[in-house]
């Protein structure tokens, strides 16, 4: 028995150099990748013409540029590029800690509750920001329904990690089903609150439900940040304790891991993440789940690399959809989350089916 472990060691310590080279170059890779498509997404737009380098020299006293180019692509372009890249890392990063927390291929950072108490939240702004005290409305501006999207994220997450906490330990499978049931209740008052929506209240609420990086300004930015770079820094630290809990919650605690500490984390980390995401840009879907498959089948599933790689790719996917959506039907605009599925429903359902045996489904 012991030879058999350590040939089983002996071979195994090979294909673990090997994924961590993959990842390695897989890394290196989409580092180059990210760099150019953030200056494909600065130059790319309805204005033509547009000295990207020239205005990007200019801020930094190297070069002129006209006040035309700085104004597109400082005032409009790179807050917009900014905040696709916070918000693909986010999207991604949470995904990959969702399948890792649940054990799961098909977890996704919408079964916290986050994605529903957010969109319920923004629905209620829209529809019922008018009832408000004038004061409050005069107070809160432009920001009632990011700030609202945002509370309802955090509320239903709290909301969620209450029912599936129980003597101080909480459970991954009623946290799932409850989440399941939470949707199912948040729809339904977003349904009573579009029922009685306007028709301009209605093109809203349509347009915010499939997302868009349309409406990224500095302000925005700014405060969403900070959010989005906390969680995406605390979540590497995650990994050693993901790995493990892959072996299942006992192991996990027997090689030191405070396992109801780390659920803790996680659940609130992708909670404030993903939140702060869609109170900016609203609903997009997707990213969550076929980011991370693609880089486990391109490089392994060690979260050491993982993470960081995801939050990488989850960037460049998302600013090429934004590019695609500006362009598609321009001068007008195609809402991303459109985008993210026209893509990631064909290419999820073709990792499923070429990959079946690996995925153990």
């Amino acid at each position: 028995m012991a030879v058999g472990h350590t040939l089983a060691f002996q071979q195994a310590a090979p294909m673990a150099g090997d994924r961590r080279i993959r990842a390695r170059v897989t890394q290196v890779m989409l580092c180059g990748a990210l760099v150019l498509t953030m200056l494909l997404s600065l130059g790319w737009g309805a204005a033509s013409n547009i000295d990207v380098i020239g205005a990007l020299l200019a801020r930094l006293g190297l070069a002129e540029a006209g006040p035309v180019d700085m104004t597109i692509v400082w005032d409009i372009r790179m807050p917009r590029m900014i905040t696709g890249v916070l918000v693909g890392a986010a999207l991604a990063v949470s995904g990959a800690v969702m399948q890792g927390l649940f054990r799961n291929p098909l977890a996704d950072p919408g079964l916290v509750g986050v994605s529903a108490g957010a969109g319920l939240g923004a629905v209620a702004a829209i529809v019922l920001g008018g009832l408000m005290p004038v004061a409050v409305q005069q107070i809160t501006g432009g920001y009632l329904i990011p700030l609202a999207a945002f509370l309802g994220g955090w509320a239903s997450t709290l909301l969620l990690y209450r029912v599936a906490t129980n003597g101080g330990q909480t459970s991954v499978a009623t946290m799932l089903l409850a989440g399941i049931a939470l949707g199912g209740l948040t729809g339904a008052v977003t349904g009573v609150l579009v029922y009685a929506a306007t028709d301009d209240q209605l093109r809203d609420l349509t347009f915010w439900g499939m997302g868009s990086l349309g409406g990224a300004n500095w302000v925005k930015l700014y405060s969403a940040s900070p959010v989005i770079l906390a969680t995406l820094v605390t979540a590497p630290f995650l990994a050693r304790a993901l790995d493990a809990l892959a072996l299942g919650e006992p192991v996990a605690a027997h090689l030191g891991i405070d396992v109801q500490r780390m659920k803790r984390i996680a659940i609130m980390s992708v909670a404030a993440s993903v939140g702060a995401s869609v109170a900016i840009t609203g609903g997009i879907g997707f990213i969550g789940i076929i980011v991370p498959h693609m880089l486990r089948l391109a490089q392994g599933p060690e979260h050491r690399m993982l993470l960081p790689n995801a939050a990488l790719l989850g960037a460049i996917v998302l600013l090429l959809s934004d590019m695609i959506s500006r362009v598609i039907v321009a001068p007008a605009e195609l809402p991303i989350g459109i985008v993210t599925a026209i893509i990631g429903a064909p290419l999820f359902l073709w990792i499923l089916i070429k990959n079946r045996s690996m995925l153990g489904i």
